[in-house]
């Protein structure tokens, strides 16, 4: 693939499209660098080095999509709500991966329906901030933009944007995305590993208890096949696709993976699959959606409750104009209570638009709030009551619900509160360890699993 070097873009997008075009319009939530000598270094360099994921990858996730956009398959999008500098291991990763996993065999097995496997990983260290100050034990503090940026500190030194920052940001998604490939390829994604993946705190709780009686439905299912003369040694049951996803914020660092393809001329943002654009950064005329309508990966934008019908079908008309299936993923983020009143009217509009996009639901940012404590958190219940909102709505519309877009973590945190662990407010101080937003632990996911899948059963 070749690196960007200011050419058009041959596939249907304007010539007038280049990566770095997105500097001629107002960008937000961008770091003020101290340093521009050191940025523009390290952008140079990272625009030499080599492509994390492919233009053929980036296809068949597309492809994948657009089944999705035909009801004929379910988006599973979960992972850390920002990764850390900080907690990074091989454990880190296997487990997240496990439990997205086991998520994903629930929803296969339970509503009989593929999987699409995209995680927020190996890229989702940036950070959209609300103020660019925040209070930090009464002290103000330039904000935490997440690692790419700068650090979690509460010290001034330690908030100053670092644009070093973004090439360990690189190295360390190079890192993550070689472990997810071995994992899911080489044999820790094979079927006959469900009950291998239960891990202890999953296995002795009412869901994980659920997912083992599922497991052995599994294996049994297995061997009658195999008893039956069935060949079980192809790759759909020993591997699986999974791809990877992060909010597209730091427009510089995304400048520089951009890469055109070789085999099509059309250009691909390398650091990922999939890129997504913020409630926040999702503005018509802003650098964000310039930068997101030149390139050909599948592109995903969040939706909050303020968003009109007319602004929206404007947003698909920029980053879809072809109408193409799997293109454009609109993950909706109302908060629990709101769907009913706010999702129907931009079904329709999308649907009478003519776009054929994927739908799925964030349940995750609508439901924060600031406890008692101090802590940001999320209940498990509001998670809960707003997909099934989510659902209802969608179905009453004739429109399919298409996916589910959460944060979680394989670790066993007291993040959120619920859930059949029940934790409560006082709990929230025991295992809290985000970098940001509060993520589900590995119970709550599993649990929500079961959740949806009823849902698409039904």
């Amino acid at each position: 693939m070749e690196k960007a070097s200011g050419f058009g873009h041959p596939g249907g997008v304007s010539d007038a499209w280049t990566p770095d075009s997105w500097r001629d319009h107002p960008a937000d939530q961008q770091p003020d660098w101290p340093d521009l000598s050191l940025l523009e270094q390290s952008l140079k360099t990272l625009a030499n080095l080599p492509p994390l994921v492919f233009a053929g990858e980036a296809r068949s996730l597309r492809s994948a999509l657009g089944s999705v956009a035909a009801g004929e398959a379910f988006l599973l999008q979960a992972g850390d709500c920002a990764e850390s500098f900080h907690d990074f291991s091989a454990d880190s990763i296997r487990d997240k991966l496990r439990v997205i996993l086991q998520m994903a065999v629930v929803l296969t097995y339970g509503a009989g329906v593929p999987v699409v496997k995209l995680g927020r990983i190996a890229g989702q260290f940036a950070k959209p901030r609300s103020s660019p100050y925040e209070i930090v034990d009464g002290v103000e503090l330039p904000s935490f933009r997440g690692h790419v940026v700068n650090d979690d500190a509460p010290t001034p030194e330690a908030r100053v944007p670092d644009p070093g920052r973004l090439l360990t940001a690189y190295h360390q998604s190079a890192s993550t995305l070689n472990l997810l490939r071995a994992f899911t390829k080489g044999g820790f994604a094979d079927l006959s590993q469900v009950h291998v993946w239960n891990q202890q705190f999953v296995a002795d709780s009412p869901g994980g208890r659920d997912y083992e009686a599922l497991a052995a439905e599994i294996e049994r299912a297995l061997r009658f096949m195999r008893a039956c003369g069935v060949d079980l040694a192809g790759a759909a049951l020993h591997q699986v696709d999974f791809w990877t996803s992060h909010e597209a914020l730091i427009l510089g660092y995304e400048e520089a993976m951009t890469r055109r393809d070789s085999l099509t001329g059309d250009w691909y943002d390398t650091s990922a699959h999939l890129l997504w654009v913020g409630e926040r950064t999702r503005r018509l005329d802003g650098a964000h959606i310039e930068f997101l309508s030149g390139v050909s990966n599948p592109i995903g934008a969040k939706i909050g409750p303020s968003a009109e019908p007319e602004t929206v079908v404007e947003l698909c008309d920029r980053l879809d104009p072809g109408r193409d299936p799997g293109r454009l993923t609109l993950i909706t983020r109302m908060g629990a209570g709101k769907v009913a009143a706010k999702l129907p009217v931009l079904l329709r509009a999308v649907r009478d638009s003519g776009h054929p996009v994927v739908w799925a639901c964030d349940p995750m940012h609508g439901n924060t709030f600031v406890g008692a404590g101090g802590r940001k958190t999320r209940h498990f219940d509001h998670v809960v009551a707003e997909i099934r909102e989510f659902f209802a709505v969608c179905r009453e519309e004739g429109v399919w619900p298409g996916g589910v877009h959460v944060e979680l973590t394989g670790d066993h945190v007291t993040e959120c509160l619920g859930g059949t662990d029940e934790i409560l407010e006082n709990d929230l101080d025991l295992r809290y360890t985000t970098t940001c937003d509060p993520r589900l632990n590995g119970r709550q996911s599993l649990d929500l699993a079961f959740q949806v899948a009823d849902l698409l059963r039904h």
